[in-house]
């Protein structure tokens, strides 16, 4: 059975920090390219942070560069996204997804955890 299974949300002050993580089972997770999505309130899911398979190459959206860093962890099959420098504008619910499109298209989605930045 497939399964990402988030966890490190919560509540937290402005320029607090927060690390996501997101537990992969079930597949290769080698082979998967990882990604970071949030979802505020009234507003489009956008990508956030991307890790290649190999870790070699990162992605951050520009409202995050600087303030978040995504890692993958292949001996704990686990992403995380450590967020630095936490905004209001930064609450949202945070969506994992691995994803391949070499040899075959497969796209897995974790259930999504809240983030709340809040003073």
């Amino acid at each position: 059975q497939v399964q990402l299974v988030e966890s490190g949300g919560g509540l937290v002050h402005p320029g607090g920090s927060l690390r996501l993580s997101c537990a992969a089972s079930g597949f290769t997770f080698s082979n998967y390219a990882m990604h970071w999505y949030r979802q505020a309130a009234g507003k489009e899911r956008e990508l956030v942070a991307s890790i290649t398979s190999t870790g070699d190459t990162t992605y951050y959206a520009d409202s995050v560069k600087g303030r978040f860093t995504i890692s993958r962890d292949s001996a704990k099959n686990t992403v995380y996204l450590q967020m630095n420098s936490l905004k209001l504008e930064d609450t949202a619910v945070y969506l994992c997804k691995a994803a391949r499109t070499r040899g075959y298209m497969n796209v897995y989605w974790g259930q999504g955890t809240q983030v709340t930045v809040s003073s």
